[in-house]
């Protein structure tokens, strides 16, 4: 079955409705220029509400080797996503700390080819990337070259996920998890329950 991971979490009621409901994994994003930003400290008392089987994944923006360190021990982060303009060697020493998840874009064949070609320690998520807002733009992606990226590669699908377009997403792409936010949302990091639980539900009915 599809892992699903909640981004944009800000609430605790957010994330323990998440995994309630089967989430492998929620998302902080601990990027100030995002309107889903959180503390550390905020961040870090969520973590300690909820099962400790769900990951918890910080999402960063060109950070300092420093500042993802300083998180990932504040916080009690398992994983980091990168959704900037971080290079591959920087991904890597991160790497050999904790597991990275790489956001990439693809909008061209161009984008497919140097995805797959990324070191194999990366997951992938596949988003609408935008250079102003760095993903929640809640954009589709290009299916068909998710698909090629996916076939390759443990993949995330990403942008513009909602209950009436999971399931064919899920089909479509056959990644190895989805990643939802701002089309389950009320407003920037605070989700709508109702919407949250039709998105689990459309998920479930791909293995149903």
């Amino acid at each position: 079955m599809v892992k699903v991971k909640i981004c944009g979490i800000t609430r605790l009621s957010d994330a323990i409705l998440a995994s309630e409901l089967g989430a492998s994994a929620i998302g902080f994003v601990f990027w100030e220029g995002s309107p889903r930003a959180i503390g550390t400290a905020q961040a870090a008392a969520i973590v300690s509400e909820i099962p400790a089987d769900v990951a918890v994944i910080g999402v960063f923006v060109n950070p300092s080797e420093e500042w993802v360190g300083d998180v990932i021990t504040d916080v009690g982060l398992t994983g980091v996503q990168f959704h900037g303009d971080e290079t591959t060697e920087f991904c890597e020493r991160v790497s050999r700390r904790i597991r990275v998840i790489r956001a990439v874009s693809v909008k061209s064949t161009v984008d497919v080819e140097n995805a797959i070609r990324l070191p194999q320690v990366f997951t992938l998520l596949l988003d609408g990337v935008d250079a102003a807002r760095r993903g929640g733009t809640g954009r589709t992606v290009d299916w068909v070259g998710a698909k090629a990226v996916a076939g390759r590669r443990r993949t995330f699908l990403a942008g513009g996920l909602d209950p009436e377009n999971v399931e064919r997403a899920i089909k479509t792409v056959r990644p190895y998890g989805i990643d939802a936010s701002s089309r389950l949302e009320i407003s920037p990091g605070v989700k709508d329950h109702e919407q949250v639980r039709l998105f689990f539900a459309a998920v479930d009915r791909v293995y149903g």
